[in-house]
């Protein structure tokens, strides 16, 4: 699984960034993608980009504020020309008004289907792979962040182990790594069960829309394997940046080391802090936070 983005600006875009999606790229399931939130332009990003727009079954808006969704009825319309597969839009309370409104007034047509999800606080999903948590965050609007837990994988089987043990490699070897007892020529028993090593977790994925520090970006966070926070002012604007309900740096560090996450991804910036102030912007993360990265469009990190 890998992140890809696709705008990290905050409010408006830039010469240098646009604003607010990304992209959780899923080759080990069907090669689905997963979209989240679709700022103005993102299928302008998307045709610079790996991403193939058939190839998204799944967005996520975390809140209705412009930057986050002007993009979606375009996209929505350019999938719709590429593909009849079905699309499932999770978003707050008012994302089916808005898209439903928006394709009725333009008079646009959709070839595929869409089912639509408004999120609630506490909510969770859950399919044959995943199940995503929902929690809404402390912004200006109702704002919400995902918690998306991969289930357990089985365990490898222990082939060294039974070649030891003179079992001859084969069609065999599927029915241990199933769990069923086998005979062997000799009379033996073998349980196949005893032949496998422990699950392998599933991966935990945080990403968080538009927030204040809070008790729910902490328990969305803890022990992800990777964060995605925001970080749209340096520490000195923390004033500013709680005015209107958004993070710092440093606030974002502090996240991410209370919750114990393997990395963190700063995300959403400021207007104001053009390309040449973005290594301070990192550096005052690392400072709280060593394992921090600095989110750059059309860069893929691995999850």
């Amino acid at each position: 699984m890998k992140l890809y983005f696709l705008g990290t600006s905050a409010g408006v875009p830039t010469n240098f960034r646009n604003v607010s999606s990304l992209a959780l790229l899923l080759p080990e399931y069907n090669g689905d993608i997963w979209l989240f939130d679709c700022g103005e332009a993102t299928q302008h990003q998307i045709m610079k980009s790996p991403i193939k727009l058939s190839r998204i079954s799944r967005i996520f808006i975390t809140h209705l504020h412009g930057d986050h969704i002007y993009g979606l009825p375009g996209l929505l319309s350019t999938r719709s020309f590429q593909t009849n597969a079905p699309l499932t839009l999770y978003g707050p309370k008012g994302i089916k008004e808005f898209v439903e409104t928006t394709l009725k007034i333009s008079e646009t047509y959709l070839s595929h289907p869409i089912t639509y999800v408004e999120i609630e606080d506490e909510m969770s999903l859950t399919d044959h792979h995943f199940t995503i948590h929902v929690k809404r965050l402390e912004h200006r609007i109702a704002c919400y962040g995902f918690r998306i837990e991969e289930n357990e994988k089985l365990g490898k089987l222990n082939t060294k182990k039974l070649l030891a043990e003179g079992v001859k490699p084969g069609p065999i070897f599927q029915r241990l790594k199933r769990g069923e007892t086998i005979t062997l020529p000799d009379g033996k028993q073998i349980d196949g069960k005893h032949y496998i090593d422990p699950p392998i977790p599933g991966k935990i994925i945080t990403i968080l829309g538009d927030t204040l520090p809070c008790k729910n970006s902490l328990l969305l966070a803890k022990d992800a394997d990777i964060l995605v926070h925001e970080a749209t002012q340096k520490h000195d604007m923390a004033n500013k940046a709680s005015q209107y309900y958004h993070s710092t740096t440093i606030e974002a560090a502090n996240i991410a080391l209370e919750a114990n996450v393997k990395k963190l991804i700063i995300n959403h910036f400021s207007p104001r802090y053009h390309d040449v102030f973005e290594e301070e912007l990192i550096e005052e993360t690392r400072s709280v936070f060593a394992n921090s990265y600095l989110a750059n469009e059309h860069q893929t990190y691995d999850c």
